[in-house]
Parts: C-alpha cells; structure tokens; sequence
C-alpha cells in the first residue's frame, strides 16, 4: 500500500529544522508558519496529503478559512500530546493505507510501526522534502522553457 497520510510532530521537526525560521524562537508562531509553508509546498509537489501536529494546549488551530489547502494543523489538547495524536491516528490510518510518522522519539516511531504505519526520523525528512521541491522547481522551470519556445 501506498502512504495515506504523513503525520509531521511539528515542534519535533522544527527543533531539527534549523533553516527554517532562523532567528525565530523553534515555538514561534513564526517557525510554525514556514514549516507548515514547506510542507504545504512538499505536500504539493508529491500530493500525499500532510497532518502536522503541535502540542499546544490552549492554542487555536488554523480554521478552515485561514488553514492552507492540502495540509492539517492540529494542536493537541489538554491532556494529550502530540506523540498519542500521531500514534492514534496511524492507527485510525490503517483500512486507508499506511502513516508515515516523522518525528525523532523512537518510542513514538516504534509504535507507529506496530500499527502498521512507517517511520521517518526528522534529518532523513528534511532531505526527502529539499530534495522533492528541488525536483519540483527544476521541472517547472523546464515546463515554463518549453511554453516559452511554444511547445
């Protein structure tokens, strides 16, 4: 079976995801907006659909009005984590195809992986969406040459 979903911990990611955001504090609002910026553009390029959540009791997820298209943001609430978020709704993912957690926590990653879903530690991630958007914008460039010359 193919990916169904990719669930993102996104503190997790941004704390390896140094790049993005510099001189922005990793639980800044905006460290969360480039992430969910580059995910929404990974989601995109590859067109597997992303959940990104945050522990963040007390703080409001993104409505449907305000929420990019093609990506989900949640923050956990009280007396949940982010990390029984991503582990419940691998779970849930099943009769739909396989999860792919990203995130660090190798309990998390094992659980995951007992429920049928794949894990991804945050590095490995990082390289996987540089490297897609990469492919992306290189043909786009090559698509937008070739209308240039009238093909």
């Amino acid at each position: 079976m193919a990916i169904a979903r990719v669930l993102v911990d996104g503190y997790n990611l941004l704390h390896v995801w140094r790049q993005l955001a510099r001189g922005h504090p990793r639980h800044s609002e905006a460290a969360r907006e480039a992430l969910i910026r580059k995910l929404t553009h990974y989601g995109d390029a590859k067109g597997i659909p992303i959940t990104v959540i945050f522990d963040g009791y007390g703080r409001r997820s993104p409505s449907e009005d305000t929420a990019p298209a093609g990506i989900e943001v949640i923050y956990s609430t009280k007396g949940q984590s982010a990390d029984s978020l991503i582990e419940r709704v691998a779970h849930l993912m099943r009769p739909h195809g396989e999860a792919l957690a990203v995130t660090d926590d190798h309990a998390q990653r094992d659980t995951v992986i007992a429920f049928g879903g794949f894990a991804q530690g945050c590095e490995e991630f990082i390289a996987e969406v540089e490297g897609a958007l990469g492919e992306f914008d290189q043909r786009l460039r090559e698509h937008n040459r070739r209308e240039r010359r009238g093909r």
